[in-house]
């Protein structure tokens, strides 16, 4: 797509709008996705470098080992953030490079994330930390890893450490980047590091990440840190047939796995009693021990809310041949809901991106504005993760014209501003992902960049959906903010 006709489509779709004073425009990474030196720097096995080599865990065979070498090339990755415009990078800090077989602080794990903060300092980014990325280090896994309580506690020492590296200059922390992935999918499913299939580990994980959670705010905390909060990945639970009970059990259950075991615990204080009694039979109750949720309830300052797509839910086989939710895992569906295996997920009809997910912007204005509906003691919200996978083709001319991205990102960047309008306390937007990297179990063959990389020069490139974003950010600056207190047009900030 030309830039001309970027430009026209940017101003065309709704998101050449006055935001609220101080959004916040970035993008996101993971260090296993993208750092590759598997093990250099003192780096020892996390739980997806071991998966990683068992065979048919991951497509095509594909390793972490050299990602896309964001660890030898972080400077020319920061210049790139500093070209698109972006006012923060949301990265995440590896367990297994910090605390190597989880003995103790590395000095070389932690130089590498302390250089990363000043570059972005340096070029007037601010820098989003997120402490847990799914990669556990191996040597806890084999001691029981989240399924084993201790590990809690293990945590709080990882971000210990952490704070103490880089908690001069780091303002914003996240405690977990989508637990419900590295409990449900990681030791239920098995799609997942560390590819465990046992639903009581599962259900323990679920709340030992929750209690690490809630330790880890309040450690934090009394040192001082800023601001404090966790991501979760979020959906709209649709039932096929909203006159049919078994439709609607179905939606209620997947609701339960995928957003409210997670949100009410952290926002409530406590687990919804149909989730209790759901999992009943794999011991929910007896994990959770005095006290966790008074220390998991601990307020929080912001939520981060990770989206790329609704789920329609019947209760009864799909018959359809078309899943769309997994794309094209089935063991995600079939085992990752435990005590709910009859749910499925049949087809609406809609645009589909390479990953099979469907794509409808209006998702996300609706399940933005239903978070502030349902929990009155909501912190404010940022979309920490929203983006779409695509088979990019390199033109002639070394351009990447992905249009279907491009038109994604800005629909439901669209969609934000609509939630906003709508009442939504929402106040950033995070396009995943910065760069093209080693999507978990899709190994390299799922692209979600707006820079483009060579796996075999990696060399990057920026592609049309970049230029658009970076076009959106200087149009949202042109245009002033709005103080949503008074309604006013503020001089544009520079964040």
């Amino acid at each position: 797509m030309p830039l001309d006709a970027i430009h026209q489509l940017s101003t065309t779709d709704g998101t050449a709008r006055a935001w609220p004073e101080g959004f916040l425009w970035g993008s996101a990474t993971a260090a296993a996705q993208v750092e590759g030196a598997g093990h250099e720097g003192g780096k020892e096995d996390s739980v997806w470098d071991a998966f990683a080599r068992v065979p048919g865990a991951i497509a095509n065979g594909d390793t972490l080992n050299d990602a896309v070498r964001h660890y030898e090339r972080m400077p020319e990755d920061v210049r790139i953030m500093k070209e698109l415009g972006l006012g923060s990078y949301r990265f995440s800090t590896s367990w297994a490079r910090v605390r190597p077989g989880d003995r103790g602080p590395n000095p070389e794990g932690l130089g590498f994330y302390s250089r990363l903060v000043d570059e972005l300092l340096g070029a007037g980014i601010l820098p989003w930390l997120t402490l847990y990325h799914w990669d556990l280090p191996q040597a806890l896994e084999e001691k029981g890893g989240w399924a084993n309580r201790d590990t809690a506690y293990r945590f709080v020492e990882y971000a210990n450490d952490v704070y103490s590296a880089l908690g001069d200059r780091v303002q914003h922390w996240t405690t977990f980047n989508e637990p419900f992935c590295s409990s449900l999918l990681g030791y239920a499913a098995g799609v997942h590091a560390p590819g465990r299939q046992d639903p009581r580990a599962a259900v323990a994980a679920v709340h030992h990440q929750h209690l690490a959670h809630g330790l880890a705010v309040n450690e934090l905390r009394s040192r001082g840190a800023g601001q404090l909060g966790i991501t979760l990945n979020l959906s709209n639970a649709i039932p096929r047939d909203p006159a049919d009970p078994i439709d609607l059990d179905a939606a209620r259950r997947f609701d339960s796995l995928q957003n409210r075991i997670f949100l009410d615990p952290i926002l409530r204080g406590a687990y919804p009693e149909d989730t209790l009694a759901d999992l009943e039979q794999f011991g929910i109750r007896d994990v959770i021990h005095p006290g966790d949720l008074e220390i998991i309830g601990t307020p929080i300052d912001f939520l981060g809310v990770n989206h790329y797509h609704d789920d329609l839910i019947s209760g009864y086989p799909n018959n359809d041949g078309d899943d769309g939710h997994s794309g094209g895992t089935t063991r995600k569906t079939s085992s990752c809901w435990i005590g709910s295996e009859d749910i499925s997920f049949p087809s609406r009809g809609l645009p589909r991106t390479a990953m099979n997910w469907e794509v409808n912007p209006d998702g996300l204005r609706k399940l933005l504005v239903r978070l502030g509906d349902e929990y009155p003691s909501l912190p404010p919200l940022y979309v920490t993760e929203n983006g779409a996978a695509y088979d990019d083709v390199v033109s002639s001319d070394g351009a990447i014209h992905d249009v279907e991205r491009t038109k994604y990102v800005l629909d439901h960047v669209a969609a934000v501003g609509e939630a906003i309008d709508a009442g939504a306390d929402v106040r950033g937007y995070f396009v995943w992902s910065l760069l093209d990297n080693f999507e978990w179990s899709w190994g390299y063959g799922k692209r979600f960049g707006i820079v483009r990389v060579d796996y075999e020069s990696f060399e990057r490139t920026i592609k049309d959906s970049g230029h658009a974003y970076r076009r959106l950010i200087s149009e949202a600056r042109a245009n002033g903010e709005v103080d949503r207190s008074r309604g006013q047009v503020l001089t544009p900030s520079g964040a």
